[in-house]
């Protein structure tokens, strides 16, 4: 009898694929994030260079060799060049401008960063109720934002500024009013392109409070782009001071403004024009890095 090749009666199963891997929420697959490839970017690191040489100038003012910059010397008025005692000259009321112009960036680097902070908190938090619950909340923020952007931002301020008086924290109201709309438009945007995705729809299956939606969920994955307009603003609320000052409705005197200083410096343009150069300089250089920063951040966000 020849052997007969039996088969079984029932087909062994077929192996089950692979499960896919669960895609991580999108901040979690940005590694390495875009701060850790901030040195790869030259343009990057040209303006935190700038910006960190005036952090640099504004912590180390206290101890710098330059006189107070409060501090009046009559005898130099006539003289207002640069000297042996004044390295950059003195303004019209006889202060050092190089004393005036390092405490100066102390002041930028105290008043435009918490600016910017506040505005984000409330911009934010603008954005996440909108871009979430959408409705009658949506159309509420969307129609306040639209009337205070349809101000240009300038003329805003001169407004805000001019009735509640020139300080520190006024300003920073006044850069809250007016940057926060802005702010929420962008969370909003991307709030509502990520509301479909996978983690949004896990973190509701585990009954996740809406809060913790937002807050854990949503904000960290709108990081990328939010730091870049971070660095823009900071340079936007910067130039706002600057111009306020030059306007007569900066920070009230004595305290070191660098577009005050620039507004004193005109009448001495044909004397000694760096009474105005000096401070502009700081001025743009600031802003010039914070810019720089923020292109370096986008072009490695669009390289991922």
């Amino acid at each position: 009898m020849s052997d007969v090749q039996t088969r079984p009666l029932i087909a062994p199963a077929p192996s089950l694929p692979a499960m896919p891997a669960i895609e991580p929420a999108p901040a979690e697959r940005r590694a390495p994030s875009l701060l850790r490839r901030l040195p790869t970017s030259r343009v990057a690191m040209v303006g935190l260079a700038l910006v960190l040489f005036w952090i640099a100038v504004a912590s180390l003012a206290p101890v710098l060799p330059v006189p107070s910059p409060t501090a009046h010397d009559y005898a130099a008025i006539g003289h207002p060049g640069p000297g042996a005692r004044h390295w950059l000259g003195v303004d019209p009321l006889g202060r050092d401008t190089l004393a005036r112009v390092v405490w100066g960036a102390r002041t930028v680097l105290a008043v435009a960063p918490a600016a910017v902070l506040a505005a984000y908190v409330v911009g934010c938090a603008m954005g996440l109720l909108a871009g979430y619950y959408r409705g009658w909340v949506d159309v509420v923020v969307s129609r306040v934002s639209d009337v205070i952007l349809s101000f240009p931002v300038v003329v805003l301020y001169v407004i805000l500024i001019a009735n509640i008086g020139p300080s520190a924290m006024n300003i920073v109201v006044a850069a809250v009013l007016s940057s926060a709309p802005a702010i929420a438009r962008i969370v909003r945007g991307l709030v509502m392109s990520l509301m479909h995705q996978d983690f949004v729809a896990a973190a509701e299956l585990r009954r996740e409070s809406d809060l913790y939606i937002m807050l854990v969920e949503l904000l960290p994955n709108c990081r990328g782009p939010l730091i870049t307009d971070f660095c823009l603003r900071l340079g936007y609320v910067t130039i706002a001071i600057g111009t306020l000052g030059f306007l007569g409705l900066g920070l009230p005197p004595p305290t070191p403004d660098w577009g005050g200083m620039v507004k004193q410096g005109t009448a001495m343009l044909t004397v000694y024009p760096g009474m105005s150069l000096y401070p502009a300089f700081a001025l743009v250089s600031l802003v010039l890095g914070f810019n720089l920063l923020a292109d370096g951040l986008t072009e490695l966000s669009m390289s991922d």
